[in-house]
């Protein structure tokens, strides 16, 4: 692959893309926000700001640049980039706190709903001659009483051998390696895929002049999104990635957790590698 195409793939399209799919998200939510509990937070997120300034004397220098970065993330579409990368991991980590099921993480923003439906054994959407080590990926839903969860869904994507996700790089198919698996009568699933890249958040637009002012990598270490679901269970929103994997200690987004490491042996068939890594669901 080009430089040309991977810079095309970065802050501009990618931001943008990630917007439209918050916008979207947000257009069906329907939440109301509670005045007291946002002048709350409003209030102590400035006061931090406050402090912040005070402590280390901001000058108006550094202030105006300050301004002007985060306008420049607005106008690049890089506010999901930004919040996901540097933010979301303690939200989620706050979120689920009381679970007793399989560990969470962050969704990131490159989730989009409703990727084709498929059989409890499957082969994730791509192109002939996919690049990369095939992968089979299996385990078991159930819930926290050990009660298979029959047709449970397990909605999965990820990057490319490149790095690179459909429907936010170009010249990609519009659902490659992405597909919501319904599992079996015993909650069982086989997927068939390949093992993803390790990447570099974007670089071309703010979220990099950050990263390059504060002298900070950009690297993501490889690795799966998972969405699993059953009726009258919690959703589970998490990432695995794998074991000796090149930024698994050092993620720019503070995601991983050694229960979502994953150690792959050879294939029984003899082709690429495969591991089985089961989900518990906690009960609505």
């Amino acid at each position: 692959m080009t430089d040309t195409t991977l810079e095309q793939a970065t802050a501009a399209a990618s931001g943008a893309a990630a917007t439209e799919q918050f916008r979207s998200k947000q257009r069906s939510a329907g939440i109301d926000a509670d005045t007291k509990r946002v002048d709350t937070l409003v209030t102590e997120l400035l006061t931090a700001a406050y402090d912040i300034i005070r402590r280390h004397k901001v000058t108006y220098a550094e202030y105006d640049v300050l301004k002007s970065w985060l306008i420049q993330v607005g106008e690049d579409g890089e506010w999901p980039l930004f919040l996901d990368v540097w933010l979301e991991h303690v939200v989620e980590e706050v979120a689920n706190e009381n679970r007793e099921g399989s560990k969470g993480t962050i969704e990131g923003p490159y989730y989009v709903p409703d990727s084709p439906v498929l059989s409890a054994e499957a082969t994730l959407p791509m192109r002939e001659g996919e690049k990369g080590t095939p992968l089979l990926f299996q385990g078991q839903v159930t819930s926290v009483d050990g009660t298979p969860l029959a047709g449970a869904k397990v909605e999965i994507w990820h990057a490319d051998s490149d790095g690179l996700y459909s429907q936010f790089a170009p010249n990609l198919p519009e659902w490659n390696l992405r597909g919501t698996v319904v599992a079996d009568d015993t909650g069982h699933f086989r997927i068939h895929t390949i093992e993803p890249a390790p990447y570099q958040i974007p670089t071309d637009g703010s979220c990099g002049k950050l990263i390059a002012a504060a002298g900070w990598h950009a690297w993501r270490p490889a690795h799966l999104h998972l969405k699993v679901s059953a009726p009258g269970h919690r959703l589970i929103t998490t990432q695995l990635y794998f074991k000796g994997g090149t930024h698994v200690s050092d993620d720019i987004a503070s995601a991983v957790k050694p229960e979502l490491i994953l150690d792959p042996g050879p294939a029984a068939n003899g082709n690429g590698r495969e591991v089985t890594y089961d989900f518990v669901l906690d009960k609505a």
